[in-house]
């Protein structure tokens, strides 16, 4: 049995500078996963594609399997965090998503970036 296409999204700002420096431990464990894609998105410089969705703190992440949200929230700084969440994805573990969110459609938007 194949395991979804996983979409991992980091929603950061360009003025954080817990972003800015994670965004190198981001890229970084992007390429231990070539079977996943990650992107990075400003939710400033590229809020008509993140809007509805409130992003409150940073870094978040929103990981997708295929196209069902998988974990939406703040994470820790940290390289062994993000590899620990994107593993539990790519193996088909179920994480958590907030309820009442508009994920969905923010998953189909991120997902059309890399089509």
């Amino acid at each position: 049995m194949s395991v979804p296409y996983v979409l991992v999204a980091c929603l950061c700002a360009r003025w954080c500078g817990v972003c800015r420096d994670y965004a190198g431990v981001f890229a970084q464990v992007a390429t231990r996963f070539p079977q996943a894609r990650f992107c990075w998105i400003d939710v400033e410089d590229q809020a008509e594609l993140v809007d509805p969705v409130d992003v409150d703190n940073f870094p978040t992440l929103l990981i997708a399997q295929g196209a069902s949200p998988a974990f939406f929230g703040t994470v820790p700084p940290h390289a062994g965090a993000l590899e620990r969440l994107v593993q539990e994805c790519v193996h088909g573990g179920a994480t958590r998503v907030a309820e009442g969110r508009d994920l969905p459609a923010l998953v189909d938007r991120l997902r059309s970036l890399s089509d």
